[in-house]
């Protein structure tokens, strides 16, 4: 354990890629194979369920310190983590406890189906033998997730530093269904765990936003242009007769689509295809907000399956009969995608359209229809192109519609977490109803270091309530929120919801009264 937090406190204290890939390289190096197993694991998001209730956790500690639960709440709202506000207050340990990150993993997961009493001797007799520090990852492994700025990236080419082994490769071995407690490093890391996967997917081709005049490119009729559709991004497997749907987070998420995984049938054994799950209905893609209808539900509704049908909109073949179609050329995979789609019978899944033009002008006047079809814009891809694992600039570009754009007020602001744990980073934005104000949107990026720490001196000294960690503040500061898409939502208050919104700059000319109205936000809803 002690190895593991000093690696997270490394992680958290630098913003630096290459000081975070030595980290990591580090303790790879010095670690047990198993605890790098479960590294992996936990850095992937492959984290067991939560063996205890973050409300036990703070009643133990409640009463093992004596305090008062207003004087809790209080240190709770300064320290903004509840795993890191319970590792402080607690008593110096008394005794060491030794133990692996495997160890306390195993033990946490064999703690699920104890009883409370149970839960709370073993907590708290973790917590008096292990330090502050060593404290903070032990509730974090119980509950909490590690915010420190360790992308899927990072971590392989850590990873992939350490054993020598190609980056590609590495992304592809950890992906897919694989347990931490009966996977070795070496096996790991080589797609040699235990048990066929035939549900494994692959690691998908990523584009970067183009950072140059289109122009620049080369001639257009080498590039392959497609709509760039708001919707799930996935792969669509089908092997040995079963169908696998899987979310470009990670996630199989074919029991929540079980017309497309229906659909899948029809493919042949040994297909892999990649796409964008979509709500399609009369033959119009749908916003995301009709999608986000279906998502995280354990059971689908007849009235959601006719009110929100889905399909798939494949623009890319990655196997075929069992062959690793990645190496070859898009050109050479994209008559092969036709050609299977063209046979289907299904016509759920679809194919991606390609918008021929004969110069990149007439390719930037189809751009401009982009929002009417409900796209963020265009995707450019070049037709001599393999299928790459991750990023690889030139080859894939996202050429995307400018974002709509308000003028709101901070209204709520709450502490960050790792190394903006001290700073009021997390803030709530308001538009004007009349002389009201109603939340439209949270946002967390887009600011200076310079600015964060003005923002967080405002915060502290125009605080109104108290919620917790959040503060209600004065209703003075106005930032530009740009966002990707607005639709209507009976969840927010000002009746609408905006997608991906962030701090477009901080508009120090403008005050309150100057700010968007919800008038003003739903003539968006017409564009």
């Amino acid at each position: 354990m002690e190895k593991f937090a000093n690696l997270i406190h490394e992680l958290e204290i630098s913003n630096k890629t290459n000081d975070k890939v030595d980290a990591i390289v580090r303790y790879l190096q010095v670690a047990d194979d198993r605890d790098k197993v479960w590294l992996i694991a936990l850095f992937t998001g492959k984290r067991p369920k939560r063996p205890v209730k973050a409300g036990l956790m703070k009643q133990w500690a409640l009463e093992l310190t004596g305090l008062p639960e207003w004087l809790f709440l209080e240190c709770y709202s300064s320290v903004g983590d509840l795993g890191e506000t319970l590792s402080l207050i607690l008593p110096p340990p008394d005794k060491k406890l030794s133990k692996s990150l495997s160890t306390w993993m195993t033990e946490l997961i064999a703690l699920q189906d104890q009883p409370d009493e149970v839960k709370k001797q073993y907590v708290v007799h973790a917590w008096s033998g292990l330090t502050t520090a060593e404290r903070l990852i032990f509730n974090k492994l119980i509950g909490g997730g590690f915010r420190i700025g360790v992308s899927y990236k990072l971590l392989v080419n850590a990873i992939a530093r350490h054993t020598g082994a190609s980056v590609s490769m590495i992304m592809h071995s950890i992906m897919g269904q694989w347990s931490p407690l009966d996977s070795s490093f070496d096996a790991l890391v080589e797609g040699n765990t235990s048990g066929e996967d035939i549900s494994k997917p692959y690691p998908f081709c990523l584009a970067y936003p183009i950072d140059k005049e289109v122009e620049t490119l080369g001639a257009v009729q080498e590039w392959q242009a497609e709509w760039k559709w708001d919707g799930i991004r996935g792969q669509l497997i089908k092997r040995a007769g079963e169908v696998f749907i899987w979310s470009r987070g990670e996630e199989l998420v074919t029991a929540q689509f079980p017309e497309l995984a229906a659909s899948g049938l029809s493919l042949p054994d040994g297909t892999v295809l990649d796409g964008e799950i979509l709500v399609i209905k009369d033959g119009r893609v749908c916003s995301f907000n009709q999608l986000q209808k279906r998502l995280n539900r354990k059971t689908i509704a007849r009235k959601l399956l006719e009110e929100a049908p889905i399909g798939f909109c494949t623009y890319d073949i990655l196997e075929f009969k069992g062959e690793d179609l990645r190496p070859m050329a898009l050109s050479r995979r994209r008559s092969l995608l036709e050609v299977l789609v063209g046979s289907l019978p299904d016509k759920r899944i679809i194919l991606s359209p390609r918008l021929a033009c004969a110069s990149w002008e007439e390719l930037a006047r189809e751009r401009g229809q982009a929002r009417a079809l409900n796209s963020e814009g265009l995707m450019l891809k070049s037709l001599a192109s393999v299928y790459h694992s991750g990023r690889k600039k030139g080859d894939w570009w996202k050429w995307k519609i400018e974002p709509y754009s308000i003028d709101a007020v901070l209204i709520y602001a709450q502490k960050g977490s790792g190394r903006r744990s001290s700073y009021y980073t997390d803030y709530t934005f308001a538009v004007r109803d009349g002389d009201a104000l109603v939340t439209i949107a949270k946002a967390y990026s887009g600011l200076t270091d310079k600015e964060i720490a003005q923002v967080d001196r405002f915060v502290k000294n125009n605080s109104v309530e108290k919620f917790g960690p959040v503060r209600t503040v004065k209703p003075e500061l106005v930032f530009e929120i740009g966002f990707e898409g607005i639709a209507e939502s009976k969840r927010h208050k000002a009746g609408v919801a905006v997608r991906f919104p962030r701090i477009l700059r901080w508009r120090t000319d403008k005050t309150v009264q100057d700010v968007t109205t919800i008038e003003e936000l739903r003539m968006l809803l017409k564009q």
